[in-house]
């Protein structure tokens, strides 16, 4: 494979990166690219910092990991698909090798914050699971609220018959499970309020009128994956905070 560090060989036409940087300003995408970058810059200073590294190992490890995960089960498979992206098997170590540290740096900056963020944000991760069903006019989901009320219809064939998510026709209104963070206000408020098997709403959004029925509630628990999210959350404010003071300081 040939690549050229300014020039990319696209179905036999060139685009320098000129254009790609023009393309990334036409299309209003240059400053979330631009912060990434900066982003970047600031994970690998920092890492530096704290001599925190990432081994050949890890970067194979992880890999492996994504040839797995893509179905990429040969080495002739795995440069396909690197050529398919433009990309080197540089580019991609480097990926990983940035990612990994990114991961490093979080874990080291706040592993020993999260049981205190927890005690201090335990609302914001409670859970529910949800059934919703969104209709186009205000009529017709007051009419469904009644039929639902008066066991005329129930909820999950209402779902199935009138929501305009097909995804969620097929499953009979099920949405999904929620942390109450996840929520806006006003919805987690009405959600978080109501008890079991209370039909909720309509509540009007911007796609139409919304019902929605409490399957579950789950109590807040510091399980691992709660964990890795607060130190995502509290990494992801570290580098705003970075950057802002990086461009302002500039």
């Amino acid at each position: 494979m040939t690549y050229l560090k300014t020039m990319v060989n696209f179905a036999n036409s060139p685009i320098s990166s000129e254009r790609i940087v023009d393309f990334l300003k036409q299309e209003v995408q240059i400053k979330e690219v631009s912060q990434k970058i900066l982003w970047q810059q600031i994970v690998s200073e920092a890492a530096q910092e704290r001599s925190i590294v990432v081994s050949s190992d890890e970067i194979q490890a992880e890999a492996d990991r994504q040839r797995y995960q893509m179905r990429l089960e040969s080495a002739a498979a795995t440069f396909a698909w690197l050529e398919d992206q433009l990309i080197t098997p540089e580019d991609w170590e480097a990926g990983i090798r940035q990612k990994l540290l990114a991961q490093k740096l979080s874990e080291s900056l706040f592993a020993d914050e999260v049981e205190r963020y927890f005690a201090e944000h335990r609302l914001d991760f409670e859970q529910v699971s949800l059934y919703r069903i969104t209709v186009p006019y205000e009529q017709l989901s007051q009419e469904l609220f009644y039929q639902i009320e008066e066991n005329e219809i129930s909820f999950y064939e209402a779902a199935h018959l009138y929501d305009i998510d097909e995804q969620r026709r097929l499953q009979c209104g099920y949405e999904g499970r929620f942390y109450r963070w996840s929520l806006k206000a006003e919805l987690a408020a009405a959600i978080f309020g109501s008890s079991l098997g209370t039909l909720i709403g309509p509540l009007k959004n911007e796609h139409g009128y919304d019902l929605f029925l409490v399957e579950e509630f789950i109590s807040a628990e510091l399980t691992p994956v709660v964990r890795q999210e607060i130190i995502d959350r509290l990494f992801k404010e570290w580098l705003v905070r970075e950057l802002n003071y990086l461009i302002h300081n500039q």
